[in-house]
């Protein structure tokens, strides 16, 4: 960012316009918004500026000097005449007034963002200067999503934050307002149903218990997807976004842990192929402790939690808990290999059926047979085998694959390091090494059907060495 955003206290301060036109007036409009007194200097203001000086709800001053604009919480200049806006600029800057001027983005303190407004929610939109057109589209799509009266629930909530910090235990305080503005409260504000919110909220801060509907501790496995943020689900992101706690490894990207709340805390687990910092167990006891206290708990998980995400151990333990947990799904990371490669997983006559194998099973099925439902007609996507590259090619191979049939190898599917191979499968085990993979990449082996055109790379290339695509 160049431009750090944040709201200006208004009450009780200055706000000097200058200007007696149209570019003044749309200044002034907005600044009628505030609380702030408007000071308007101008020799001959037009019309509409004057009559905001005969409704006193501006101030009129003819005379243009640095006086004015000293102690005043910021200044917007748009007189119309480049050079007096350069020299109204000037006195301001000399009394070390923020200045904003009208199409002179180089000589702007601060910009003026679009502003959706739901007093005392306010969303300001801007693109420090460069695209507005754009800020105004997302400020009509914000407009179009949030209720008229929204504003009166917040205005209710700073209303009631004593009685609730006097009446509501502590530790049931953020569930309380969960459901305040999220839950059916919320729903009904939004209905016009305004009164019978306002009751059912009083009533549940007068009993100083927890509301029903206000979740107690929950756990939702979340699937951050293979890597971009950009390939989170709408769901994943608002269990972020609610988190009290959020239990991470070292393949979630940091930029997905960035659509956290500020305030959530972050517990790094480290679990990798072959060496586990957290053993699962002990993943499995902290998340339903935490839970148990009436945290919110997200695990987050890259690619899907409900493959090869030992999620099936974490709900066990939640649900002999008694808490209630949720699988939120992700983009698996055989999909964003697809994508990656550019190309379908599956085809009509080639391949009608998808496998998803693990190339690195567990501490008593170390080596997973995962070749086993290979063959014609078939794509496989390996997980976790880059380091069982060559075992997996040998078993390719005695099930009748040809030495010279392509694997695509994607390596980091999505994110900014991504690169995608290919390499005939038996010389797979030498290409994983001569690229120095050995990590988190996906080979995808797709057995045509008799018959059918090899899909990946053309037949001819097919007996090439690994070559890097991209």
């Amino acid at each position: 960012m160049k431009a750090f955003p944040m709201f200006i206290r208004t009450t009780g301060r200055r706000v000097v316009i200058v200007g007696g036109g149209e570019q003044a007036a749309q200044k002034a409009r907005l600044m009628l918004k505030t609380d702030a007194e408007i000071v308007l200097v101008a020799a001959a203001p037009e019309d509409e500026l004057q009559g905001l000086v005969a409704e006193r709800r501006a101030r009129h001053v003819r005379e243009l000097s640095a006086e004015v604009f000293d102690g005043a919480a910021m200044a917007l200049i748009g007189t119309g005449c480049p050079a007096l806006d350069v020299a109204a600029h000037a006195l301001a800057r000399s009394v070390r007034c923020a200045v904003n001027v009208v199409d002179r983005p180089d000589l702007c303190d601060l910009t003026t963002p679009a502003i959706v407004d739901r007093d005392p929610v306010v969303v300001a939109i801007g693109s420090e200067g460069t695209a507005p057109v754009l800020t105004r589209d997302i400020k009509t799509r914000l407009e179009e999503m949030l209720p008229q009266n929204l504003g009166g629930l917040a205005a209710l909530a700073g209303r009631l934050r004593a009685s609730v910090a006097r009446q509501v235990p502590r530790e049931g305080r953020r569930a309380f307002w969960a459901w305040m503005l999220k839950g059916a409260p919320r729903k009904n504000w939004a209905r016009g149903r305004e009164r019978e919110a306002a009751r059912a909220i009083k009533a549940a801060v007068a009993e100083g218990a927890q509301p029903e509907g206000a979740a107690a501790g929950h756990i939702a496995l979340v699937g951050a997807g293979p890597g971009a943020r950009d390939l989170m689900t709408l769901r994943a992101v608002q269990r972020l976004q609610e988190a009290d706690v959020i239990f991470y490894d070292r393949l979630v990207d940091a930029e997905v842990l960035e659509l956290a709340r500020r305030d959530a805390e972050r517990v790094f687990v480290g679990k990798h192929v072959g060496a586990h910092g957290w053993p699962q167990p002990r993943i499995n006891a902290r998340i339903v402790a935490e839970a148990r206290r009436g945290r919110r708990v997200v695990r987050l998980k890259s690619s899907d939690p409900g493959i090869f995400g030992r999620a099936g151990e974490e709900i066990a333990a939640a649900r002999a808990a008694g808490v209630e947990v949720e699988i939120v799904p992700g983009v698996t990371a055989a999909s964003a290999a697809g994508a990656a490669l550019g190309r379908s997983l599956t085809g009509r006559g080639v391949a009608n059926t998808l496998v998803l194998a693990t190339g690195t099973g567990s501490a008593h099925d170390p080596l997973p047979d995962c070749t086993r439902l290979s063959g014609p007609g078939t794509t496989t996507a390996f997980y976790m085998a880059a380091r069982q590259a060559g075992r997996i090619a040998a078993a390719l191979m005695a099930q009748g694959l040809a030495p010279s049939s392509p694997v695509e190898i994607v390596v980091d599917a999505s994110k900014a390091g991504q690169r995608v191979l290919t390499a005939p499968v038996a010389e797979l085990a030498g290409a994983m090494g001569e690229n120095g993979i050995d990590g988190c990449a996906m080979l995808l082996v797709t057995w045509p059907e008799a018959g059918a055109p090899a899909q990946g790379i053309e037949r001819e290339e097919a007996g090439a060495r690994a070559r890097l695509l991209a």
